[in-house]
């Protein structure tokens, strides 16, 4: 028998995919290449579904004679090791993000004389649909907690947005943006103290208590799906500290992050402009151990910022730092500056890649924002969080329609800062 390639996601089965799948297997011998979930991230969001749980639907259809990972979404590298007589398609991507693709395969093939058959796209289905209607139904606080550690498994850097209450948390679960043919967003969420508590016109001092931000998380989570990561501050105390580990799980929070620092919290952008204390680093592993041991789930996270070099420590104490809080049993580092430039921060991440650990690295590029992201991804920077812009760009916007209203005594001058009425009521689902 002819032998047969097809690629394919399989995230969300639906009967278009089973109508080319009987097709292919007419053809031949049929292997489906199932694109991994790194594969599936580079051009788009992450799959709802594991590679291993897509692999054990796929491989149990009818006519699959077998499944092997595709590792990139260039077919070149799988059909030069199975060289394929006839690879197959639905005849959807001719135009679009894969365009190229489809061109490399057939040019691939024309070296040993292989062809590509492509079917029509099965009418009346859509996976796009498939995935809003998905999203519209929501998750389950398992699935939201894991899906931070699967998304640093699959992408080489992970995108986290703040929000900061259920409006915010909508564009960062919406906002896209298209470059060389892949589709952007926000990869998760990041609950920062600092928009929580200015929101609320109240000081960045810890003064927000734990259950008043354990509600606002509940609106994010009513109206989002995707993951996110808790500003903890410094933890407070080690005993409370593992009530509000067990409470963030229960939600289905990713991870949290506390900072090295103890006494009256002070934002960290003041550096030794204000009076901080950085905790001893005995002290600050005994709470990291104390939350990890607090913790039911293997998907939680307890990540550690270190504020060294904020508090012009040094690096050689920001490593030292961060190779005994890992040791303490931390998921991951995150590390910051006050800095405009990103060289120190460059420095740090050249010290952690020699410290061969697998444990994520975090940046939060708020002063040295001129960074790209691809020069920290560079750098092994995993995850990069935007930790404050949505809220510092609502705050202008507002004041200048308020001002406009004052100064004109009518609205009509602020309606080009203010988005259409109609707009608003088409924004929420059920609005109408």
């Amino acid at each position: 028998m002819p032998t047969v390639y097809m690629g394919m996601s399989a995230d969300l089965l639906h009967p278009g995919h089973v109508n080319i799948i009987r097709k292919a297997a007419e053809l031949g011998d049929l292997t489906i290449g199932l694109l991994t979930d790194s594969a599936i991230a580079s051009y788009k969001r992450l799959p709802f579904l594991t590679y291993e749980q897509r692999k054990s639907v796929v491989e149990n259809i009818k006519g699959v004679a077998r499944v092997v990972p595709q590792e990139t979404l260039n077919y070149e590298p799988n059909l030069r090791t199975y060289k394929p007589e006839i690879v197959v398609h639905g005849d959807d991507w001719k135009t679009g993000v894969q365009q190229r693709t489809r061109a490399r395969v057939i040019e691939v093939l024309a070296e040993w004389g292989g062809k590509l058959v492509e079917f029509p796209y099965t009418e009346g289905i859509s996976s796009t649909q498939l995935h809003g209607s998905i999203k519209e139904v929501g998750t389950t606080p398992d699935i939201r907690r894991r899906t931070l550690k699967r998304l640093i498994d699959a992408k080489p850097i992970v995108r986290i947005m703040e929000a900061h209450n259920g409006i915010s948390g909508l564009i960062v679960e919406h906002a896209k943006a298209s470059s060389e043919g892949r589709t952007l967003e926000f990869d998760g969420m990041w609950g920062s103290s600092l928009t929580e508590s200015t929101v609320k016109g109240k000081p960045d001092i810890e003064v927000v208590d734990i259950s008043t931000r354990l509600s606002t998380l509940n609106e994010i989570f009513e109206v989002t799906t995707k993951p996110l990561i808790f500003d903890g501050d410094t933890g407070g105390k080690p005993e409370h500290f593992a009530f509000t580990v067990r409470s963030l799980e229960r939600l289905g929070v990713s991870a949290v992050i506390i900072e090295d620092k103890v006494g009256l919290k002070k934002n960290s952008l003041f550096g030794n402009d204000v009076a901080q204390q950085q905790a001893s680093i005995e002290d600050f592993c005994d709470k990291i151990r104390t939350g990890k041991a607090s913790q039911v789930t293997r998907d939680f996270m307890i990540i550690a910022r270190i504020e060294s070099l904020i508090l012009d420590q040094g690096l050689e104490d920001a490593i030292t730092r961060a190779k005994a809080y890992l040791e303490a049993g931390a998921d991951g580092i995150m590390i910051h500056s006050r800095q405009k430039s990103p060289d120190e921060i460059f420095a740090f991440c050249e010290m952690y890649a020699a410290l061969d650990t697998d444990k994520p690295l975090v940046v939060v590029p708020s002063s040295f924002n001129a960074v790209y992201e691809h020069e920290l991804q560079e750098r092994g920077v995993k995850i990069v969080i935007y930790a404050n812009q949505l809220l510092r760009a609502a705050y202008p916007s507002m004041m200048k329609v308020a001002e406009s209203i004052l100064t004109h005594g009518r609205s009509a001058e602020s309606s080009e800062l203010c988005m259409p009425i109609k707009e608003i009521l088409d924004l929420i689902p059920g609005t109408r």
